[in-house]
């Protein structure tokens, strides 16, 4: 106790010291925050020869190819409703690119060559979502897919070649198979079944033999296989069987064995693995504290990480993508005051190429410090966060936005947040924590918000409005709380549930009734229903914690002006949510703000209504949290 104690009085002499004699930033238009960046998700051709990234075209991201060493560079995509929402390199002459309708995430998948001809729809079936499960680098012509074309609640695997279109439906999904996994041939060795709370792992030696059930896990022990060993019989995997954090193991798959841990620490889940495919050896492994830490497992890759991260000092380095001969990289860098570049660097000779920064309209000496904080709930759980103080204040009676992340499953990153940025060049602190629940803080910390929405989870984040009153960095009459998705429902839950704390409330895509949104979720979620019964509440037995949970049903205790923002589209959080919020207060005469965009889904993607929402935002939060000026 006295430790953190100790730390938080560090970082408040800190804040102070920073900001005492600092100018105040610059104001920055709203549509530098929010526009499309000028090039971005760069990726190497298989060959090296090439390089690919997204950019704008009639206000949408489109991909474009340009051959490494020249400056022009040929668009070959046209979409003009929608953003791309991803792509890869299918082989060195044709790309691969994903896109929704209107965010229905039922996304379909094209094909196109890199001078932009014969370009198809691949799997463009209406109501189908398409997902990508190996593409399969050694078979140029062919990926493979799965496609909840039979069946919409479950996905079945197809090898579709990508010249031809021709698809062979490898296994039939008997209906409760959420998961698929190949080997380095690309061979269909794995099945992942759910009954909605346990996971029962299949296996086969090849694709000649039936899948066999291995072994059973209950869904709060994880064991995810991430590849197969370089002989194809065994596989890394993250687990957290017998332990509190995820590890890297090394695991029998045949025999339902770990046989070896890979990597481990008490510090946090272990996320990822980085190897070589050409050298066939594991590189490093990934964890995240308040940013990302590495622990390497090869000489050769950490001397060139190494090399590389020199080059480029002050900011976080990833390497993003390679070509096969891995001889070429694609590296990304950002921090918490930019969006970062994007650079080309050469193996054998040691050079850095600079291709692109993503925002370049952006100053990042005009943006604001990130700074990593914690504090204890009121149960004694440190909770971890992020603290974001505009420039040029003083870190004294501050207004304070509260933004409490989506998943909730999920958790929040150091590093270049445009919400941030925005409303801390307006003059706003923004207080971000990873409330239980959030994800790589172990196994214990996932479990202890197990039906706890509205209860433990939601005080969890007013302990940190607490704190930053408690701390003197907020003025208690102007705080207004903000999220998405969770985040929306932890707004309205606050405003139901400590009105007290909050001046204000935005509410993105969120969640207002439990009942409702367990009855309107995608139906590739239903078979999961069972697991999000015991992590959310079960709408028979748990009624009366569902209700008590559910912000529609305490509306009499919402007095705060509340704006609430919505895509007509969204497969995840129903527009019915926000619709009966809205309802539900206009009856009773509290002010709220309502904004629905039809040609959206879960968030704004398009550019013009990401505009329209945080434009609406900031007004929103000026007029009730800032003095009208005379």
């Amino acid at each position: 106790m006295k430790n953190l104690l100790f730390i938080t009085l560090i970082l408040m002499i800190a804040f102070t010291s920073c900001e005492k004699n600092e100018p105040k930033a610059e104001p920055v238009a709203l549509e530098d925050f929010f526009k499309n960046p000028e090039k971005t998700s760069f990726e190497l051709s298989p060959n090296g020869e090439y390089f690919s990234y997204l950019a704008p075209y009639e206000s949408r991201l489109n991909v474009f190819v340009q051959k490494a060493g020249s400056d022009e560079a040929i668009r070959i995509t046209s979409e003009t409703d929608r953003d791309i929402a991803g792509y890869l390199w299918a082989n060195n002459n044709r790309l691969l690119y994903l896109k929704d309708t209107g965010g229905d995430e039922n996304f379909q998948l094209y094909g196109v060559n890199i001078d932009g001809s014969e370009l198809v729809g691949l799997t463009v079936f209406e109501g189908v979502r398409t997902q990508i499960i190996d593409d399969l680098e050694e078979l140029p012509d062919e990926i493979i897919i799965g496609m909840n074309k039979r069946n919409p609640t479950v996905f079945d695997p197809y090898r579709l070649n990508i010249v031809t279109g021709e698809m062979v439906m490898l296994a039939e999904n008997p209906g409760n198979i959420m998961g698929w996994m190949t080997d380095h041939d690309g061979k269909l060795r794995i099945a992942i079944a759910s009954d909605g709370v346990n996971q029962t792992y299949l296996y086969r030696e090849t694709e000649d033999e039936e899948f066999a059930p291995v072994m059973s896990l209950n869904f709060k022990e994880t064991l995810n296989p991430l590849f197969f060993t370089f002989d194809n019989k065994n596989v890394y995997a993250t687990s957290n069987i017998g332990r509190d954090k995820e590890a890297i193991v090394l695991f029998d798959m045949a025999n339902a064995q770990e046989l070896e841990v890979i990597f481990e620490t008490d510090e946090a889940d272990v996320s990822g693995l980085a190897y070589s495919k050409k050298d066939k050896k594991l590189q490093a492994a990934f964890y995240y504290t308040s940013k990302r830490r590495i622990h390497f497992l090869d000489d050769e890759a950490e001397e060139m990480y190494g090399k590389v991260e020199a080059k480029l000092p002050g900011v976080e380095v990833r390497f993003a993508s390679e070509n096969k001969a891995e001889d070429k990289f694609m590296i990304r860098t950002f921090s918490d005051k930019t969006r970062g570049e994007y650079y080309l660097y050469d193996k054998a000779t040691d050079e850095l190429t600079k291709l692109a920064e993503l925002s370049p309209w952006l100053d990042a000496g005009n943006m604001c410090d990130m700074k990593t904080v914690s504090y204890f709930s009121r149960d004694g759980l440190i909770i971890q966060g992020y603290l974001t103080l505009p420039k040029g204040f003083k870190p004294r009676n501050l207004p304070v936005v509260v933004n409490p992340h989506g998943g909730p499953w999920a958790r929040d990153y150091w590093g270049f947040n445009p919400e941030v940025q925005f409303l801390a060049n307006n003059g706003y602190a923004v207080l971000q924590m990873n409330f239980r629940g959030s994800t790589g803080y172990g196994r214990e910390f996932w479990e202890s918000s197990f039906k706890q929405w509205g209860k433990t989870m939601q005080d969890d984040i007013s302990d940190g409005v607490q704190w930053l009153i408690d701390e003197g960095i907020a003025d208690p009459d102007k705080i207004a709380i903000y999220g998405g998705s969770y985040g929306g429902y932890a707004t309205l839950a606050g405003l139901c549930f400590s009105p007290e704390l909050y001046a204000a409330g935005v509410d993105y895509v969120g969640v207002s009734n439990l009942f409702t949104f367990m009855k309107t979720i995608p139906p590739y979620w239903k078979p999961f229903l069972d697991m999000m019964y015991e992590m959310v509440g079960n709408p028979e037995t748990d009624s009366l914690l569902m209700a008590e949970a559910s912000p529609v049903y305490h509306v009499d205790k919402i007095v705060a002006p509340l704006f609430v923002a919505q895509g007509a589209n969204d497969p995840r959080v129903n527009i019915e949510e926000s619709n009966q919020i809205v309802n539900a207060l206009k009856e009773r005469g509290v002010a709220v703000e309502y904004m629905v965009k039809d040609n959206e889904g879960h968030g704004f993607r398009n550019e013009e209504n990401r505009f329209d929402f945080y434009r609406g935002m900031i007004t929103f939060l000026d007029s009730h949290l800032k003095e009208v000026e005379e």
